[in-house]
């Protein structure tokens, strides 16, 4: 919550100016990413309004700008497809409005998803996102936003087409002024900012673009040919239509749901992990879990589409001094305060001018570090890399992230899958095997491929000093090897075993010695 009295007035006044200015630089954001949704700037502005203002108060880092994003966005894209499927006599009208309440609903259920995955403490599980699973996510997720944009420069009848090449001509020949505004709007955005940061570049594009378009009476696009935005209030309650809670419906909006809510949340957690290196101060995973679930329910309840993290506004935020929450806070009052008194003219904003906008976030998203380090990664570090991207542009942001996770668990544990024995004999001539590794289920065989039961003495010693027993397959496999040497009539000693082995331990456990270095690490027997 705010804390006004440890605030000095220096702070104060960096957080409204920074709050301020990425204000301004969310109303395109968010126009942008309605329309890859498919649905009215209204309801991705009325989100980031929502969202940030809730998670300004709540959330686990101060500062951290969140409001819809691109990456939310691109669920939607599919939620929309079925959809129409669902209704295919719906006219334009009425599907476009049947879609927004499936968003709505979508947004609802996925926050309530992300408030128990916070009350259950389970944002600390960010950790096991690899590095290349990161790197193919954002890579992905740019590449997802770029092709989104692709729609609006679609040719007239393109079903009449029959190849890339005549629709990319066709495309040219009909949209030639808005590839030019596209091209002057991303030029304007790569050069302004070495020439001056004191205005956001993508505000100048859209207010300079606009007056050209207006004054010049230039033919093209606008975004209030897309959507009505006269007479744009204040967000109200809207309840979602009571035909949504059907079984086919609920098909198709609980998987969306799911996705949503874990794509917010890898998003949040990724950006507060970066912003908590950048400040040295730790914020609080799981309270942003909660903060953004009841964010994104709460904009679905009052028209606005479900959303996340910023990476880039809150990085902005950051670095012009928006260190409190005050700075989020006055960024989402703003924002609604625009929305409110100038919807005419955002009306008026050329829609190339926002794909142009849309196509240099996707230039700064994209880690082009990662293709310069991919020949230097190890092999499946960078197939993981190469995975998650592809996954992220064919399926989407939380399968592509989940099969990182568990291509990179997998190689892991294959890498581990070794465990060796050096082979000592002491003066009694007991033939002692001194393990090295962990023993888990990837490492059994090896294990049991160390010994020589028959051939081997009739005293023998396995050293466990360099090894750790890491799971319940590794003290199984104890057991296993201990009953062989049983069976063969021959005395077996285990060293160097925790306590916590020991009493997993079922047949092996009487053979265990004692020793005053024995190690205190505890066994996963549920593994």
């Amino acid at each position: 919550m705010f804390n006004l009295q440890n605030y000095s007035t220096k702070n104060i006044k960096n957080d409204i100016l920074s709050g301020a200015l990425v204000a301004v630089a969310l109303v395109p954001e968010a126009i942008a990413f309605s329309f890859i949704a498919g649905v009215s700037p209204v309801v991705g502005l009325y989100g980031a309004f929502i969202i940030g203002l809730i998670t300004s108060i709540l959330g686990g880092k101060p500062g951290m700008i969140s409001g819809a994003t691109g990456s939310v966005a691109v669920v939607f894209v599919s939620l929309g497809i079925s959809v129409a499927h669902m209704y295919p006599d719906l006219d334009k009208e009425a599907l476009s409005m049947m879609v927004l309440h499936y968003i709505l609903l979508t947004s609802i259920i996925a926050g309530i998803i992300q408030i128990v995955i916070g009350l259950l403490k389970m944002g600390k599980f960010i950790r096991l996102v690899p590095q290349p699973a990161l790197f193919g996510f954002v890579n992905g997720l740019a590449i997802v936003i770029a092709l989104a944009q692709l729609k609006f420069l679609e040719p007239q009848h393109i079903e009449q087409y029959h190849s890339f090449w005549e629709i990319i001509k066709a495309s040219f020949s009909e949209n030639y002024v808005m590839y030019i505004i596209i091209a002057i709007t991303m030029a304007t955005m790569h050069f302004l900012p070495k020439i001056t940061k004191a205005v956001p570049a993508g505000l100048v594009s859209i207010i300079v673009i606009t007056l050209v378009v207006y004054f010049f009476g230039i033919d093209t696009k606008l975004v209030g040919d897309l959507a009505d935005l006269s007479n744009v209030s204040l967000p109200s309650f809207t309840p979602p239509l009571s035909e949504l809670f059907s079984w086919e419906s609920m098909k198709i909006i609980l998987p969306t749901a799911i996705i949503v809510a874990l794509v917010g949340l890898i998003e949040s957690l990724l950006t507060l992990s970066v912003l908590d290196e950048m400040g040295g101060e730790r914020g609080s995973g799981n309270r942003e879990c909660v903060a953004l679930g009841i964010g994104n329910a709460t904009s679905g309840l009052f028209g606005g589409m479900a959303g996340c993290a910023m990476i880039g506004q809150s990085v902005i935020n950051f670095t012009s001094g928006g260190l409190g929450r005050l700075s989020s806070f006055t960024a989402s009052i703003l924002l609604i305060t625009l929305v409110v008194s100038f919807s005419n003219v955002i009306a008026s904003i050329p829609v190339a001018v926002l794909v142009g906008i849309m196509f240099m976030v996707s230039i700064g998203t994209f880690e082009f570090s990662s293709l310069r380090r991919i020949k230097y990664m190890q092999k499946s570090d960078a197939f993981v890399l190469i995975v998650v991207t592809i996954i992220t542009i064919f399926f989407d942001l939380a399968v592509a992230v989940i099969a990182g996770i568990i291509i990179s668990a997998l190689v892991f544990a294959w890498r581990h899958a070794k465990i060796y024995a050096r082979v000592e004999y002491d003066e009694q001539n007991r033939k002692i095997y001194k393990l090295e590794g962990p023993l888990f289920f990837g490492s059994v065989t090896s294990f049991y491929e160390q010994f020589d039961v028959e051939n081997d003495p009739n005293e023998v010693i396995i050293d466990f000093k360099n090894a750790r027993v890491m799971d319940s397959s590794g003290a199984e496999a104890i057991d296993a090897i201990t009953e062989k040497y049983k069976k063969a009539g021959k005395k077996l000693t285990l060293r160097h075993l925790s306590k916590d082995c020991k009493k997993v331990l079922k047949i092996a456990g009487p053979f265990c010695t004692y020793e005053e270095d024995d190690p205190t690490y505890k066994v996963a027997v549920n593994v």
